[in-house]
């Protein structure tokens, strides 16, 4: 595949793929009428050379750009409704979600919220508030700057209580990106360790999906084809960059995202609190904990992990092959083995616990978790 060609997919969303894809985006926001882009991001990327070039380009093309980034790293309702009076205040008439998974679910949240002024956690996902999205979004398009939540591609947004920190799901069908300029030369300047954090979520989100319980041979094929990319790419990824390696983790990143609408899992549910709780790496949480997650699902499963096991090219067709090579990856790209060398103490582990056995993951994964497993869990990886 030429990387430096872009592509269009149509998969769920529009998505074009390619080197300079993002370069196509004042002409398609003029080709469609939209003229005062709000340009939602994170603080981060508000500051980095390639978002000023993007802003720069559409300002030279006669369009009106406002832009928010007032956003946690793990974030909060009050950002989602900052954002959306700064589109009331400057009177936008679309939404361009640009960065990680934290920037892209404010992004999608804002545009869940323009148009829906009750609480916003009425519409939770959890509690059945999807059936309330029923008015007209504004225009989005999402442009992704990592390679690890894929949610460019999704139609949901994670979303925390200020107080509580419990997270929420956003999601309605009407939510997804009606265009995605995936381009990788704008993941290329990823420092090692969030490549490194942003991969292995990918990977998780892959490998989860492929475990969940419901029967999605869709999704099954596509996230082992997510799979064998990151684990072609991710270590060039992190240590010598190029083109090729960024390309397939941004695509394999994708791939993850759509493949998990079958669900998620174990691995989910121990890093949710984490991030929560201790203002953890989403990536990271993933990361740490999948190859403990991962070793409590295979019995009853080896079948499946035969099959991923295969699809890494491992020399024995087994789940604890694929354990050790978690481990190992983890390793190689600079990854903890432990949960105490990310600040977690023993004192937080009852609290996690309970955190997690409450997460909205894992019912999906392929065999129950109990309150007792994830302090289990927890206590081995610690």
């Amino acid at each position: 595949m030429d990387f430096n060609r872009v592509v269009q997919f149509n998969f769920p969303a529009t998505i074009r793929f390619g080197a300079n894809a993002v370069k196509e985006l004042p002409a398609y926001l003029k080709q469609n009428n939209l003229k005062h882009p709000l340009l939602s991001t994170d603080p981060v990327i508000a500051g980095l050379p390639f978002f000023k070039a993007i802003v720069d380009d559409l300002k030279q093309n006669g369009l009106s750009v406002e832009v928010f980034s007032e956003v946690h790293k793990n974030p909060v309702k009050s950002d989602v409704y900052k954002g959306t009076d700064l589109y009331d205040a400057t009177k936008r008439d679309c939404i361009v979600g640009i960065g990680g998974g934290a920037a892209l679910d404010v992004a999608r949240a804002i545009v869940l919220r323009v148009h829906h002024r009750e609480d916003l956690f009425k519409y939770d996902d959890l509690v059945g508030g999807d059936v309330y999205v029923t008015n007209d979004v504004p225009h989005f398009v999402t442009i992704p700057t990592t390679a690890g939540t894929g949610s460019e591609v999704g139609r949901s947004a994670i979303i925390a209580d200020d107080i509580s920190h419990q997270k929420k799901i956003l999601f309605s069908p009407k939510l997804l990106a009606k265009i995605v300029f995936a381009d990788p030369l704008l993941t290329m300047d990823l420092p090692p360790a969030i490549t490194a954090a942003t991969g292995m979520d990918a990977l998780t989100h892959n490998m989860e999906a492929f475990l969940a319980k419901n029967y999605h041979p869709i999704c099954d094929g596509i996230a082992l084809e997510g799979i064998r990319l990151i684990s072609a790419s991710l270590e060039k990824a992190v240590k010598t960059p190029d083109l090729a390696s960024r390309a397939e983790m941004l695509l394999a990143s994708m791939m993850g995202a759509i493949a998990f609408q079958k669900g998620l899992g174990v691995v989910h549910s121990l890093a949710h609190p984490l991030s929560s709780l201790l203002d953890t790496h989403h990536g990271l949480a993933n990361a740490v904990n999948i190859p403990y997650g991962m070793r409590f699902n295979i019995a009853g499963f080896e079948d499946k992990f035969a099959r991923i096991a295969r699809t890494l090219e491992l020399k024995e067709n087994t789940g604890e092959a694929v354990v050790q090579y978690l481990f190992d990856l983890n390793t190689r790209v600079g990854i903890p083995h432990k949960l105490r060398d990310i600040q977690v103490k023993e004192e937080h582990l009852d609290t996690l616990a309970d955190l997690a056995f409450a997460d909205f993951a894992h019912p999906n994964n392929p065999k129950p978790v109990s309150r007792a497993d994830f302090r289990k869990l927890y206590a081995e990886a610690l």
